[in-house]
């Protein structure tokens, strides 16, 4: 593929265009947090600004489910799926995992050649996929484009992640290729990098921005009729992906079987990764309680929560800001492997009084759920506790890239996004 920019190789920013151009890059080998976060950022930003385009490269297998708003658009590259002993394997196409990561790292350094964004967003792994993306950070680096790593509020415990990032060599790239690090957090709540040993210039990079909030329109996106339950009040179950959420919902059918007298129906939502022969088995289940309701997946669930009257989720990132963004009750169980990630954010957000934590503790006994999901709807909400600036994320990245594009617009230079460290 030839030099877009010309024979010259000019600096992106030197070329004078009409609209900006951003590009995130989101691995997602499993799950939907990833692409979900995202298209958050990427609709956010479009909405703030008319001169802005979104291309958003993603592994996700499903991200053709998901709607799109103007001015934002991906490019599916070949998904790949982690196995339990830690390796990774081709979802779907027939070839080794090294052919893989090589046709998937030179689809992205070509896409970035022919996009040419003036801010490249890479979302949580600094190299990307076993360094799928360091060729394309250093080609764009050497471009002038601003690079930007965004992290969740909570990464795992701080001594793992440390390993982690050694063996992937995440902290030369920090140091020498990016740009900015945005932490999609309060620096009040949790600090992702706390413990991890990385330099006071890597540290100088970080602005937390808040949690991401999540909106829902009713006349944007009207609420899909769930015949079963009605306008009844109900206490909505999800898994996110629901690869690993069989446990969650197991331990809520017994306790509704247990329990048939629970006053609020359940509507779970079992998740697109859950396995078929699973789902087939808690959908027998839930044929014969006259209480509880499950479909497998809703590319519209801000929807179903706005209506509930509590939730129970596993704590992963998007689901904990929906949690929050709605004020809704929530009881969320964390998993433990193979990342502490969602115990470390349920157990500060119950420290908080902003949830309540029920561990899975190896029996999961039926009354112990019954009772949490008797008592979920009388929860206090997230908003009795008050922390400043705990939903400005989306906000907060609006007003970043505005700074960076006011500053370009009068500098000859390239300029990174302006640094607002908390």
């Amino acid at each position: 593929m030839g030099n877009l920019l010309g024979e010259s190789g000019d600096n992106v920013l030197s070329r004078k265009r009409e609209n900006t151009r951003l590009m995130i890059y989101s691995h997602d080998s499993f799950g939907l947090g990833h692409l979900r976060r995202c298209r958050a950022i990427a609709h956010s930003l479009v909405g703030h600004r008319r001169d802005l385009s979104v291309l958003i490269l993603s592994g996700s297998p499903i991200v053709g489910s998901f709607d799109f708003h103007g001015r934002v658009d991906f490019v599916r590259i070949p998904g790949v799926i982690k196995l339990r002993r830690g390796d990774y394997t081709s979802l779907n196409l027939d070839i080794g995992i090294d052919d893989m990561l090589a046709l998937r790292a030179s689809i992205i350094h070509h896409t970035a050649e022919t996009f040419a964004p003036d801010i490249f967003l890479v979302d949580k792994e600094p190299t990307g996929l076993r360094g799928e993306v360091l060729d394309t950070l250093t080609m764009l680096k050497a471009r002038g484009s601003t690079l930007v790593l965004g992290l969740r509020d909570v990464m795992d415990e701080p001594a793992k992640l440390a390993r982690e990032w050694n063996r992937k060599k995440a902290i030369p790239a920090l140091r020498d290729l990016y740009d900015h690090i945005w932490v999609y957090g309060p620096p009040d709540i949790c600090d992702p990098l706390e413990g991890v040993p990385v330099p006071e210039a890597v540290r100088q990079k970080v602005t937390f921005t808040g949690y991401l909030r999540r909106t829902w329109s009713q006349a944007a996106m009207p609420a899909p009729p769930i015949p079963a339950i009605g306008n009844q009040p109900y206490l909505l179950i999800t898994t996110g992906g629901g690869g690993d959420g069989a446990s969650l919902i197991d331990w809520v059918l017994r306790a509704y079987e247990h329990d048939p007298g629970i006053p609020y129906p359940a509507l779970m939502v079992l998740g697109p990764f859950m396995r078929t022969n699973q789902q087939a088995d808690f959908m027998q289940r839930v044929a014969r309680l006259e209480n509880v309701h499950a479909i497998t997946f809703d590319a519209h669930i801000e929807s179903l929560l706005a209506g509930a009257a509590g939730v129970v989720a596993m704590g992963g990132y998007n689901t904990y800001c929906e949690i929050l963004s709605f004020d809704k009750p929530s009881v969320i169980v964390p998993r433990t492997v193979p990342r502490m990630e969602q115990y470390i954010r349920a157990s500060r957000a119950e420290d908080l009084g902003l949830a309540r934590m029920l561990v899975d503790d190896g029996e999961c006994a039926p009354h112990d759920m019954a009772r949490a999901l008797r008592d979920l709807p009388h929860q206090p909400r997230p908003s009795t506790v008050q922390i400043p600036g705990m939903l400005d994320g989306l906000s907060v990245v609006n007003g970043l890239v505005d700074q960076w594009l006011n500053r370009r617009a009068t500098s000859p230079a390239p300029i990174s996004l302006v640094n607002k460290s908390a």
